[in-house]
């Protein structure tokens, strides 16, 4: 039997350690493509994303540009640049994006969840101030917009433009894509073209 490498998504996360140690890390990481990193309160969290993990978040990033350009919608993609605030939180995106002109910390950031819950990750993005964050967690999207410095959880997006993005239908093409890449994509053009 071949076993394929790099298919299960692999998490590490180690409490107790100061921001110079994180940066230590960070760097010695350095050259590592496909491996993310993430600092708040003391925890670093390293991530190795496995092939669905991967598959999911470029598809999802894949939808998200087409309706934005489809819709006219200037933006600026970040993917999964390092986002920080110095000593406190350092995080990278599956996917992010900057509405309009491009920005310091970008006003969406997208992750797909498979070995850890969503919402215990809303911290260090609202150290951050990150204006919306959606998580993909078993095969449904949770959003969340920052208001008064707390995140609440919203039905669509309330980014200028991205208001206008079904999520339902975003949600569905996202599912259809694990079976059928080119139907997903038909069947969300058709359904963002009206």
């Amino acid at each position: 039997m071949t076993q394929v490498l790099g298919t299960a998504e692999q998490r590490m996360i180690h409490s107790g350690h100061t921001w110079d140690q994180f940066k230590l890390i960070q760097k010695g990481f350095e050259g590592f493509p496909g491996v993310r990193l993430f600092y708040y309160d003391g925890t670093v969290e390293i991530l190795m994303p496995g092939r669905d993990h991967e598959m999911f978040a470029s598809f999802i990033g894949y939808l998200v540009m087409t309706f934005l350009l489809v819709k006219g919608i200037r933006f600026k993609p970040t993917r999964s640049m390092t986002q920080e605030k110095a000593g406190v939180a350092s995080v990278q995106a599956d996917e992010s994006y900057c509405i309009g002109d491009s920005k310091p910390i970008p006003d969406l950031s997208i992750e797909v969840v498979f070995s850890s819950g969503g919402e215990g990750k809303l911290a260090r993005y609202k150290e951050l101030e990150v204006p919306e964050v959606w998580f993909w967690e078993d095969g449904v999207f949770s959003l969340y917009h920052l208001r008064e410095n707390r995140y609440e959880r919203i039905d669509r997006s309330e980014l200028p433009g991205l208001e206008e993005l079904n999520i339902a239908l975003l949600n569905r093409c996202v599912l259809m894509a694990e079976t059928d890449e080119g139907a997903a994509v038909a069947e969300f053009r058709r359904g963002i073209s009206g």
